[in-house]
């Protein structure tokens, strides 16, 4: 019997949440499996993973194979990099030294993602902040127009008003 460790999908239409289960290879997605190992939730801000170490390794041993979506899921919590020191013979002590190195990489990465969307963030405030400039310089300008041709209206009104009083005061004499 071929045992996989596979991703068993539950949860309700358009809101998955997965099983991580060892399962005979020939069973269907959803159908029998052997055991739980794990779960996954890929809907949450940060996919959230939990999975019991000793029962994936315990599989791994036995040969069990992960399906490729269980492998990086593996691989992103680390698992699979103790796998593979242990599969090549590593001690407790090259192990635990070689998992601290890979997690001080991953918080320096994660340090590195958040820095770039804080420029990201800066940047678009940024041009925020100059396409509102921008708007109220035009809106002022735009004010500063309205002003002009109401003055140049009122001149106007004013002008024909005194040219119509100076022909009344003609046509009066």
């Amino acid at each position: 019997m071929a045992v996989k460790l596979r991703l068993r999908r539950m949860g309700r239409k358009k809101k998955p949440f997965y099983r991580v289960v060892a399962a005979d290879s020939r069973a269907p997605r959803d159908g029998r499996f052997i055991e739980i190992v794990g779960t996954y939730n890929p809907l949450s801000s940060e996919a959230q993973v939990e999975l019991q170490e000793d029962r994936v390794y315990y599989w791994l041993e036995n040969g069990a194979q992960p399906t490729d979506t269980v492998k990086n899921i593996f691989q992103k919590k680390g698992l699979w990099l103790k796998w593979d020191l242990m599969r090549n013979g590593a001690d407790e002590a090259k192990i635990s030294e070689e998992f601290a190195k890979w997690e001080a990489l991953q918080a320096e990465r994660e340090a590195r993602i958040a820095a770039g969307k804080e420029q990201e963030m800066k940047a678009k405030r940024a041009e925020e902040e100059k396409e509102a400039a921008e708007a109220e310089a035009e809106k002022q300008a735009a004010a500063e127009k309205a002003a002009a041709e109401k003055e140049e209206a009122e001149k106007a009104a004013a002008e024909a008003e005194a040219a119509t009083e100076t022909q009344d005061e003609a046509d009066a004499k």
